[in-house]
């Protein structure tokens, strides 16, 4: 037997907690706001990629995930902040401060959530470029 629509499909009877909210469950971000707005959109992708880097929605708490949307907020409104610096050729004194401490706080709330420094490879260390240098002069006559 070939399937045609969905209507021939078998459904999946998954239970759903009519207790939790469209938040808590995930299909919304704010109660009463559109969701297709290019803001709600963008913080989603942003709460999606910090949530993708911890391992999923299975590997990470409830608080993990509040400290993400807090962050993922903060990323959205940096953007807009950096896009009207763009826009104007530069940034009055006070959004430049507002941008200033919002970047601290974004760096605060990612750090509590895990971000780390990685050391970036720079090349051979001065120890090794003379440990170089003694091996080429052993080989020399």
């Amino acid at each position: 037997m070939t399937l045609i629509s969905s209507v021939d499909r078998t459904s999946v009877d998954r239970p759903k907690d009519k207790q939790r909210s469209r938040i808590t469950n995930g299909s919304a971000l704010l109660p009463g706001i559109d969701g297709r707005s290019a803001w709600v959109r963008r913080t989603k992708d942003i709460i999606s990629s910090h949530v993708s880097d911890l391992g999923g929605v299975d590997n990470t708490s409830a608080a993990e995930r509040s400290l993400i949307r807090r962050a993922s907020v903060m990323t959205v409104e940096l953007e807009r902040l950096e896009a009207q610096f763009a826009t104007a050729g530069e940034a009055d004194p006070d959004a430049l401060d507002l941008y200033g401490r919002t970047s601290g706080n974004l760096r605060r709330l990612l750090e509590a959530v895990g971000l780390q420094r990685r050391a970036r490879e720079v090349g051979p260390t001065l120890a090794d470029i003379i440990q170089e240098d003694w091996r080429q002069q052993e080989r020399t006559p």
